[in-house]
């Protein structure tokens, strides 16, 4: 007996082997199926798919036999998973030197053998479909083209089920992950409250001071400290809510007035008094209020801070179809390169570029609209020239 020796990549097949889970997986009738198919089409008593373990072969499928394994020096498929052939076959192993004195042949009286190699992808033989008999045997063209194809089907099979285990996995780690993200953003939205809350105390009493002291100018600018805490106290209370909900920010839809929702955003912005604002008729939308707010703010904020020109302008059209509704944000500020145009709603991605302002962007910004939008189901492109300007196309689907 002729015992086959190890692939030159034994190491390497058997990480891969043990990467499918199959050695001593349940039963599966798929693989039942190839095999009694296998067994009919080849007109022989027994068919298996085995996979080759360190020390044995294991049957994951079996027709005609009781057995559910075998020791590796016994078997046949060893030496078929060495063969660089899509099929071997041992017409009569009582003749084959390789064969003659096995255990299988002398007790188990096999005499013919047919196996088809089950190599994966990265080209590692995990085992074999095979057909037995206790007679001499020829196979015809028909049955050996037949043979391979059940050997495709079955890897088939396995590569399948693989992806279900790692889809699976994935799956329990994304939920394991949301749950720590929600707890996370539970607990910051929880730390945040108090802070703001003073905030908003101490401004509300700064303005009362600057009241009783006739201080008018100071008006504005403290509205604008209170609205933007206002603002930023509702996304944490959104935050809340959607964190014990387990419902993403901006997958809630309710009805508003354009109108006031920009007079919020605007509310929020810095806008000098020289710049030029143009801004759409009002219009009821059917749509989430917070990222549409989220996503024309950053939108808003960038066409003032990147502006250069004496005279800035900034336009915000608004057009509503049966399919939803479209938004421009055209502004006539520094533009952007064209080279990196196909980069800027990367999170993370930083132009390098100061604002009007002297303040350097974060890469934050526009990576938040991008995936706000997707959220919504929505798209947002850009269409711009350097010097001269940007305009901002978005859609929200009703």
């Amino acid at each position: 007996m002729k015992v086959a020796p190890l692939p030159k990549n034994e190491s390497d097949r058997l990480s891969a082997l043990a990467s499918y889970k199959l050695m001593d997986s349940a039963q599966e009738q798929d693989y039942d199926d190839l095999a009694m198919l296998a067994a009919e089409i080849c007109q022989t008593p027994v068919a298996l798919i085995t996979f080759i373990g360190e020390q044995r072969q294991w049957f994951k499928s079996r027709y005609g036999t009781e057995l559910t394994e075998n020791h590796r020096d016994y078997t046949f498929c060893s030496h078929a998973i060495l063969d660089d052939q899509e099929i071997m076959i041992v017409s009569d192993a009582t003749k084959d030197s390789r064969f003659f004195d096995n255990p299988m042949v002398t007790e188990h009286k096999i005499v013919f053998y047919a196996g088809v190699p089950l190599v994966n992808p990265e080209g590692y033989a995990l085992g074999s479909i095979c057909v037995i008999g206790n007679e001499k045997k020829q196979l015809n063209d028909n049955q050996i083209s037949a043979l391979k194809i059940l050997g495709r089907q079955a890897l088939q099979l396995i590569e399948l089920r693989k992806k279900v285990f790692e889809y699976e996995e994935l799956n329990k780690a994304l939920e394991v992950s949301n749950g720590l993200v929600r707890k996370f953003a539970e607990r910051v939205a929880h730390d945040i409250k108090n802070p703001l809350g003073n905030i908003m105390l101490t401004t509300q009493a700064l303005k009362s001071k600057a009241e009783k002291a006739g201080h008018v100018d100071y008006y504005r600018f403290i509205d604008i400290s209170l609205n933007s805490a206002r603002k930023l106290l509702d996304y944490v209370n959104q935050l809340l809510w959607d964190s014990k909900a387990q419902v993403g920010v901006g997958e809630e839809k309710e009805r508003f007035f354009l109108t006031n929702l920009l007079e919020e955003v605007l509310g929020m912005l810095t806008i000098p008094d020289h710049y030029e604002l143009d801004l759409p008729k009002d219009a009821e939308i059917c749509s989430s209020r917070i990222a549409l707010e989220q996503i024309l703010l950053n939108l808003l904020s960038n066409a003032v801070r990147y502006n250069d020109k004496v005279k800035p302008e900034i336009e915000l059209s608004f057009e509503q179809t049966i399919e939803g509704y479209h938004f421009i944000v055209r502004d006539n500020g520094i533009g952007i390169p064209l080279g990196v145009q196909h980069r800027i709603f990367e999170h993370g991605y930083c132009s390098g570029l100061s604002d009007r302002f002297s303040n350097m962007g974060n890469g934050i910004g526009l990576g938040t609209v991008k995936s706000q939008v997707e959220r919504l189901n929505g798209s947002i492109r850009v269409e711009s020239i350097e010097g001269v300007g940007s305009s901002f196309f978005l859609f929200l689907p009703k």
